[in-house]
């Protein structure tokens, strides 16, 4: 009966992992995570950088409050747009949240409709 006891009190801790293999879930937890979430963010926060640096006049923009405007003029933190005919607001260049239009893009052509295709 001794020599059972004796057994199961060894058995105990020959059933334990090394300490690395313990850790390769966590390991594979952030690699994942770092692919799926941290990554893409950090491209995106990249973009958006790149994109409010190259804010020049005549671009049409969107705020982050969903007013479209184009740019009048630009200063090193604030842009002034206008909204509507002589309705012109001040925002941080910060509030920019999309670039509609550069103004180096041709402006789209408007198709003209013939008598034929009036018909």
């Amino acid at each position: 009966m001794i020599d059972i006891a004796y057994a199961m009190g060894q058995g105990g801790a020959a059933g334990q992992g090394g300490g690395f293999s313990s850790f390769i879930p966590l390991i594979l937890m952030f690699v994942i995570f770092y692919f799926l979430l941290i990554r893409p963010q950090q491209k995106k926060q990249k973009n958006h950088r790149l994109m409010i640096s190259d804010l020049k006049n005549g671009d049409r923009i969107i705020t982050s409050g969903g007013i479209h405007g184009r740019i009048t003029s630009v200063s090193d933190d604030t842009l002034t747009i206008e909204i509507a005919d002589r309705v012109r607001v001040k925002l941080n260049r910060t509030n920019v949240s999309a670039l509609l239009q550069s103004s180096s893009q041709p402006q789209p052509a408007k198709i003209e409709q013939t008598d034929s295709n009036k018909k």
